[in-house]
């Protein structure tokens, strides 16, 4: 999946390319690519430190979106399935 399917899938409005929801695909897009490429090279620690920058700003993101709006807060979590 390509930036602009996960973008046009998760944006709010026609124009909307930067919300909170849309950022979170996108890094957990990353994230997901990220984690494939430490298990063929797991003595990478240049990404892994990246790895470990993206996923604290994805939970920063994710707060916010919890107290900003709860409801699109559980709808993103469900279609990333990122909690059970």
């Amino acid at each position: 999946m390509n930036k602009e399917d996960i973008i046009k899938e998760f944006q709010i409005h026609d124009a909307d390319t930067g919300s909170t929801a849309v950022q979170i695909a996108l890094l957990t897009t990353r994230i997901r690519h990220l984690t494939e490429h430490l298990k063929n090279h797991p003595k990478d620690y240049h990404s892994r430190r990246g790895l470990m920058k993206m996923v604290g700003r994805r939970r920063k993101m994710l707060k916010y979106l919890m107290k900003k709006d709860p409801e699109l807060y559980k709808d993103l979590l469900e279609k990333l399935s990122l909690r059970k």
